[in-house]
């Protein structure tokens, strides 16, 4: 990852899980991570244990769910630290989202969340990478929920997943790009937002290839 080393990486939901995992590895490989979170102590606790690493973490108080806080954070990111080459959409909610008596409110949630939230945020990446010619990644972090229904009644967090991989497609033709990374769907993991599966469940160690 040499040739990412001093560029600028955006990871939503860079408080917990997933994303902090990732934020954590592209720190440690010498880039400069955004980590967006509502929780920004959180961030700020893992950018503290990172003191000394090729990399350096800046916490970001963003709720996905607001327009304004993504559109804040990357007018701090662009002009304080940098034109963005990487934007790892993470952020995500994961829950029991049953068609037969779920809440409307929580739908509404989800897709805000999980679609809208990482649209913006894919857009303003995009635009600023146009505006600086930079050839860079954007990564949407998706669930195999999206891809096959489980034996939860996670119908409507599912469909969430699968527009994910809709925008994900829509972007690859779009750009007309195909080698470039658009979407990762990820196995069953422990983090924060899957809360209603049996602690028993195996830990899967998240590990982030080498870009070349």
């Amino acid at each position: 990852m040499e040739r990412w080393s001093g560029k600028v990486a955006i990871v939503t939901g860079a408080s917990s899980g997933i994303g902090k995992a990732v934020a954590e590895k592209l720190v440690r490989e010498g880039m400069i991570v955004a980590g967006l979170a509502r929780r920004k102590e959180r961030v700020e606790g893992l950018a503290a244990t990172l003191k000394g690493c090729k990399g350096v973490l800046h916490a970001i108080q963003a709720d996905i769910t607001k327009e304004e806080d993504i559109l804040r954070a990357f007018k701090y990111v662009i002009e304080n630290l940098g034109p963005i080459h990487v934007l790892i959409n993470n952020a995500g909610l994961a829950s029991v989202s049953p068609l037969s008596y779920g809440k409307t409110d929580h739908w509404k949630l989800l897709m805000d969340t999980n679609v809208v939230g990482l649209a913006v945020a894919t857009r303003e990446a995009l635009q600023n990478m146009y505006r600086n010619k930079i050839d860079g990644h954007i990564i949407h972090v998706s669930s195999m929920c999206g891809n096959k229904l489980t034996m939860n009644p996670n119908g409507f967090s599912g469909a969430t997943k699968a527009a994910v991989t809709t925008l994900a497609e829509s972007l690859r033709v779009e750009l007309n790009a195909a080698k470039n990374r658009t979407k990762i769907s990820v196995s069953t993991l422990q983090t924060s937002s899957i809360t209603f599966f049996s602690s028993a469940l195996l830990q899967v160690t998240f590990t982030l290839s080498s870009w070349t």
